[in-house]
């Protein structure tokens, strides 16, 4: 430990993930402090060390984690990796922050959540999409009631991109990574990829849904995808329904390539005294990509011309029609700071993202697949 009030923090792995995803929150955590980088092969346009030259280096996980001066592993490499790595991580007593996907099997969650409880570590799952600003503005108006009972919920991630990414490159600069060559066994693919983000911000405002109804499709091509072994032939798109016998809510969780919007939706919400209506994305990631700093004014705002749409029932029958504006963004730095608590403390209930919620939604995940090869529902 660095002293009384700071963590040592090594990150194994140094993409565009470990860059702008985390580095730049724990700089800006005060109970961090970045003290290792793993970074197997670094090259002339890729190096940690050059970038970081104060800090120690590695390019294999024993010393790093041999290291006692090391309190918190990040693990920010591909997600066919994370089981193997947060595994030895905790048994060298570490507390282990791990990349969503967490990993490609509930069974594989449960197993490492397992793990840390009898090591006394913590072990969090960076669904960083929970401190996005249109999200806590979501989670707000249902928690006020102001929308009153919600009978459907849709959640998007539609982009318009017809041509394959490039599965070449690491780097912020550098292709797709892992994302455009794993497959879904490996907990790849944009099931994995941005469907545990949709499903986890779900899963976070209604539960486990008792049912799931699914269809994967590969939209570039114009078919249907089973996943039933289907070598090479992952999908690009998905719509799934989730349902909630207990009080008849169905949701629709979307994701595709192939949509042709000036604004792409991201929520669509019904209830039986209003709706609420968002499109584009979260500002944070494209900023963070286009080199905008933490510090900066504006940071997580959107302009305001991106307002949702907010339509409430009044009591003389009229519908009216209104912008609703982003809560106040608390940014990703947010999910750092409870961390840094929660290892703190070391107390469960501190931690932002627990591994058992992260397995619950891997639950939800596994039954998208089976629906899609059985053609029938799933109770997760």
């Amino acid at each position: 430990m660095a002293n009384q009030e700071q963590f040592n923090v090594g990150i194994v792995g140094y993409g565009l993930s470990a860059k702008i995803f985390h580095i730049p929150f724990i700089a800006r955590t005060p109970a961090l402090k970045l003290h290792s980088i793993l970074q197997r092969t670094p090259t002339a346009d890729n190096s940690a060390p050059a970038d970081h030259p104060d800090l120690h280096h590695h390019t294999a996980i024993d010393p790093l984690l041999a290291d006692p001066a090391l309190d918190i592993v990040i693990l920010c490499t591909p997600p066919n990796t994370h089981y193997p790595l947060a595994h030895a991580a905790l048994l060298a007593r570490k507390h282990v922050l791990v990349e969503k996907p967490f990993v490609p099997t509930a069974a594989e969650a449960r197993d490492l959540a397992a793990l840390a409880a009898r090591q006394r570590r913590v072990l969090s799952v960076y669904q960083n999409r929970r401190w996005d600003a249109d999200f806590l503005t979501v989670r707000r108006l249902l928690r006020r009631g102001a929308l009153g009972r919600v009978v459907e919920f849709e959640t998007h991630f539609d982009r318009l991109r017809l041509a394959a990414p490039a599965a070449a490159g690491v780097g912020v600069g550098g292709g797709m990574g892992w994302k455009g060559r794993l497959g879904m066994a490996e907990g790849g693919g944009v099931v994995y990829d941005l469907g545990t983000h949709l499903v986890d911000q779900v899963v976070v405002l209604f539960g486990v849904p008792t049912g799931v109804f699914a269809r994967l499709v590969q939209q570039r091509e114009g078919r249907l995808v089973t996943g039933a072994g289907e070598e090479g032939r992952e999908p690009d798109g998905v719509t799934a329904v989730l349902s909630y016998a207990e009080t008849g809510l169905v949701v629709y969780v979307r994701i595709g390539v192939v949509s042709v919007e000036s604004r792409q939706v991201r929520f669509w919400v019904r209830g039986t005294e209003g709706s609420y209506h968002k499109t584009g994305l979260d500002p944070q990631e494209g900023q963070l990509r286009g080199g905008a700093k933490t510090t900066d004014a504006g940071f997580g705002r959107e302009d305001e011309s991106m307002a949702g749409r907010l339509c409430l029932l009044g009591e003389d029958g009229v519908v009216r029609d209104e912008a609703c504006p982003n809560v106040e963004p608390e940014t990703y730095l947010r999910f750092y700071e409870l961390f840094a608590k929660a290892v703190a403390s070391g107390d469960e209930k501190d931690v932002p993202v627990p591994a058992s919620e992260a397995a619950q939604v891997l639950r939800v995940i596994e039954a998208i697949k089976e629906s899609a090869k059985t053609g029938r529902e799933v109770a997760p």
